[in-house]
């Protein structure tokens, strides 16, 4: 086994495991806000009470993260997109997968950075106020649907490529499984968006 396929294989399953678990996670825990401020409050605190979270925080959610998105840059930047040339749905996927890599990168540092590191303990008034700018809702929406994109597309490639769809009709079937989780993620996530106004 060459370093690049286990890099490969290691990028694939931190995509799913834990950071598609983190996503479907914190998509739970804001779509509380659908409830109101109390419940939302409520998720957010129950998350905040577990026992050495900084810990959990930086070994589950923040190195994956890290590892995924740096290696993603690699492959990004080694990737020869021929969309034009071989215009056929799979190198769509290929070259959306890609796209949207980069605009997630981007969108999630962005959301760490206003909502993380920079406005102290997270409530529903402290989202609400971020988001009371139209432009950056708007850019939170992009983000969320380019999130939802890339990880839906990359949990049909990550069953194709770890042996789990073999054949034709599983991997359509596995299309339409991912499909619907792009779906419901951007239901849940709008939802939970506007929510907050």
């Amino acid at each position: 086994m060459t370093n690049s396929f286990l890099w490969r294989k290691l990028h694939s399953l931190s995509g799913i495991f834990p950071i598609g678990i983190f996503l479907l996670e914190h998509m739970f825990i804001n779509s509380l806000a659908v409830k109101g401020e109390k419940a939302f409050n409520q998720g957010v605190a129950l998350l905040h009470s577990i026992p050495y979270l900084w810990a959990l925080e930086v070994i589950i959610i923040f190195a994956p993260i890290l590892f995924h998105a740096f290696y993603g840059i690699w492959v990004v930047y080694l990737t020869r997109n021929n969309v034009l040339a071989y215009s056929y749905f799979r190198n769509w996927l290929f070259y959306v997968q890609r796209v949207t890599a980069i605009i997630t990168l981007i969108f999630v540092g962005w959301h760490v950075l206003i909502l993380r590191f920079s406005s102290g303990e997270i409530s529903f008034n402290v989202v609400a106020q971020a988001l009371s700018n139209p432009a950056v809702i708007v850019l939170y929406l992009i983000g969320l649907v380019a999130t939802f994109v890339h990880f839906a597309n990359g949990l049909w490639s990550f069953l194709i490529s770890w042996g789990i769809t073999i054949g034709e009709g599983a991997q359509r079937k596995a299309a339409y499984l991912s499909t619907l989780v792009f779906v419901v993620l951007t239901v849940v996530g709008v939802n939970a968006l506007l929510a907050f106004k």
